[in-house]
């Protein structure tokens, strides 16, 4: 298995003692090995969220060049932003 020199902070240090201590892990190796698949499966979902997103974006402009859209005046749009919100939480 590959080797590394790692630098934690006081804290950081602190803390994977204390969960070793706690032996919800053998050791800081495993500790950290388990912090690094947290943060590739966190990086893997921030991914999924941001391909998500340019996906409802790019239906948003196709939309819109579609013309299916309802122009709303600024006058109305506190009240129809309040309508959106109310039928999301459904």
């Amino acid at each position: 298995m590959p080797s590394r020199n790692i630098n934690l902070t006081a804290e950081q240090d602190a803390f994977v003692e204390e969960i070793v201590r706690a032996g919800k892990y053998q050791n800081a190796s495993e500790a950290v090995r388990d912090a690094v698949r947290g943060l590739q499966q966190r990086l893997a979902a921030d991914e999924l969220k941001l391909e998500l997103l340019r996906t409802h974006i790019k239906a948003g402009l196709d939309a819109l060049e579609r013309g299916a859209f309802t122009e709303v005046d600024d006058a109305d749009l506190d009240a129809t932003l309040d309508g959106l919100a109310t039928s999301a939480t459904r």
